[in-house]
């Protein structure tokens, strides 16, 4: 039987306006067998993508599906009315519970036009910033095992930002998170050049000591379960500025019910299954949610790769949501050199327009748009598409 989902606290309908339906999956990771919970962070999952995904960003939202579902944990400042919800389907896949969701989104203008293009992300491999604290589990493989599921969570939302993994490299990332921020540029630039990504994420944990102990220390029968850290620091850079655009802090709890001398496999399914592993995916969904918002209303820029007389090949395609027809301007790329040797991004807008005749995956062939030759344009000279708003005519 079909099942509807009611949103309350949401913008007033605009009846007059043109409603488009999204389809989304949820998903909620079940612990100790709780398919109920599972089931209710599913749907939550699904309507905050859906949200986000339609322009909206996330702090809180009621919710209250068939008089069962009830929570207030996220509040929704959206650009977009859902009307109705429907659950189209739901099913149990081992310990992952997922739902189906259609819903029917009335979108304002509000919406920022850079939203409809993707963002590509190159996902890095997290660093362990106090490694001894590892020995707990012999846990060593904690950062490249949580990257991995971080891009395995990233990857799989429908969502305005396109993944790519890069983390089977170890980098030292510490000056990336230094206050005087002395990084070296060039390591974000190499990233970016690998993956054809416009921004790179960065990680660090900081924190996965042992906290206190569960159970009574009288009762020496009991296993042996403690609570656990994990707190971990985010940093977003744009490669064409070498600027962090975006960054955060999270931290949560879990039960860590090993016992000490236990070896524990972090790239089991098993340990992401218990409460600590739970309460990282948390923290993972959390992410995908705040890195869409933070990135969807950036621009989205490119380079040349190749000039050939009046044509040129950038580094965007269809993955970033390029379309033939589309106009992009070109910016000179003239960065500045302190003194200490660290580079400042430095752009000079031309007048030099081009038009996009041909797109690929990852990348496009575009043509001059003056009867004018073009002028002092080079390799790596700066891209950008050119977002023009909805023209409106009155009559009178």
């Amino acid at each position: 039987m079909m099942k509807h989902i009611l949103i309350i606290a949401l913008l007033a309908f605009c009846a007059h306006a043109k409603a488009e339906w999204f389809e989304v999956v949820g998903y909620g990771g079940i612990v100790d067998g709780d398919t109920s919970s599972a089931r209710q962070m599913a749907v939550k999952d699904a309507i905050t993508q859906a949200l986000i995904f339609s322009g909206a960003t996330v702090s809180s939202v009621q919710t209250v599906a068939d008089g069962v579902l009830e929570q207030d944990e996220l509040k929704i400042k959206t650009h977009g009315q859902i009307q109705h919800v429907n659950l189209i389907n739901e099913q149990q896949q081992g310990e992952q519970y997922s739902v189906t969701l259609h819903l029917d989104i009335i979108p304002q203008q509000a919406q920022c036009l850079e939203s409809k293009f993707n963002k590509q992300i190159t996902v890095t491999q997290s660093q362990l910033t106090h490694p001894d604290q590892a020995r707990l589990g012999q846990i060593f493989d904690i950062p490249k095992a949580s990257s991995q599921r971080l891009f395995n969570t990233l990857n799989e939302r429908n969502l305005g930002v396109k993944m790519i993994p890069y983390i089977d490299r170890k980098l030292d990332i510490r000056a990336f998170f230094a206050q005087q921020f002395e990084y070296n540029a060039n390591l974000i630039d190499t990233l970016s050049r690998s993956s054809n990504s416009q921004y790179v994420l960065l990680s660090q944990i900081t924190d996965i000591s042992q906290g206190r102990r569960m159970n009574n220390d009288y009762a020496f029968w009991e296993s042996e379960a403690y609570m656990r850290n994990f707190k971990i620091d985010f940093a977003l850079f744009d490669s064409q500025t070498n600027d962090q655009v975006w960054s955060q802090h999270y931290s949560v709890q879990g039960i860590w019910p090993h016992k000490k001398t236990q070896i524990v496999n972090v790239n089991s399914e098993e340990f992401w299954r218990t409460d600590y592993g739970q309460k990282i995916q948390t923290i993972y969904n959390k992410v995908s949610q705040d890195l869409n918002t933070a990135v969807s209303c950036l621009k989205t820029t490119g380079k040349i790769l190749m000039i050939d007389s009046d044509r040129v090949v950038i580094n965007l395609g269809q993955s970033h949501g390029l379309e033939a027809g589309q106009v992009l301007s070109i910016l000179h790329r003239s960065n500045l050199t302190a003194a200490n040797g660290m580079q400042f991004s430095h752009h000079i807008q031309t007048i030099e327009q081009v038009v996009v005749e041909q797109v690929n995956a990852q990348s496009a062939i575009a043509r001059n748009l003056s009867d004018r030759p073009l002028s002092n344009i080079q390799l790596n000279d700066v891209i950008k598409v050119v977002v023009k708003e909805p023209e409106s005519f009155s009559l009178k």
